[in-house]
């Protein structure tokens, strides 16, 4: 049996945090995909506003399994 993952990605966004904006990419990710089994973060960003970080944001890889048709 071969194990296939798709890999999407996405952008959380966060005014708390780098890691507040990961675990919102992933809840929100969580509420459609099924099998998530790992992220790769691959920039950090955030906007600002008169010097001061207004909102973090993460881009970041999500792996999930592939789901076979079952008939």
């Amino acid at each position: 049996m071969t194990t296939v993952a798709k890999v999407i990605e996405l952008v959380g966004e966060s005014a708390v945090g780098w890691e507040d904006a990961v675990h919102n990419a992933i809840a929100e990710a969580s509420k459609t995909l099924v099998g998530i089994t790992g992220i790769e973060v691959v920039n950090l960003t955030a906007s600002l506003n008169d010097g001061e970080i207004e909102e973090y944001k993460v881009n970041l890889k999500l792996a999930f399994g592939v789901q076979e048709d079952r008939l």
